[in-house]
């Protein structure tokens, strides 16, 4: 099996390859989307303790 045929997976490299792709953008999202929201969570705690204060 050469690399070109690797890639092309038996003719169904388009299938296979978006799957992967889709597959890792959900991976990702899971890690940094609850990143981002304790972000903007911890922010928006912050803000309200100084609100608190004045």
């Amino acid at each position: 099996m050469t690399l070109s045929e690797f890639f092309a997976m038996g003719g169904y490299a388009f299938y296979v390859w978006t799957s992967y792709g889709l597959t890792l953008i959900v991976l990702l999202a899971n890690i940094i989307i609850p990143i981002w929201q304790r972000k903007q969570f911890l922010r928006s705690l912050a803000l309200k303790q100084q609100r608190s204060k004045q």
